[in-house]
């Protein structure tokens, strides 16, 4: 268990780790949609780990929860940044997916 003074001693690296979701009412699109969509968000996570934004991103399979649909690790400094970066994913922005942000700690030097 992480504690507060661990992560205070600065034992720890702090990245953003940004669970993508499926809503639980997604709005409705063709095949084709779907494939341009899917395109575009992969060509905004790619412009974001070339950019420095995100250090790892990736989608899930075989997972109990079938909302779950991936999940990007970000080195922004803050979550307001990440969240608002994330949050310009078009697949986000078309009501697709959803995200959630939140800190996540390693020890330092790990990742």
């Amino acid at each position: 268990m992480v504690s507060s003074s661990d992560i205070e001693s600065e034992a720890f690296d702090r990245f953003e780790f940004v669970l993508l979701k499926r809503p639980a009412n997604p709005p409705h699109f063709s095949d084709e949609e779907l494939d341009q969509l899917q395109e575009l968000h992969l060509a905004h996570l790619r412009a974001q780990t070339v950019a420095g934004a995100i250090r790892v991103a990736g989608p899930f399979d075989e997972q109990s929860d079938e909302s779950l649909r991936g999940f990007s690790l970000y080195h922004t400094g803050s979550l307001e940044r990440t969240r608002s970066l994330a949050s310009t994913d078009p697949a986000v922005m078309a009501g697709r997916l959803e995200v959630e942000v939140m800190y996540f700690y390693c020890p330092k030097g790990t990742l």
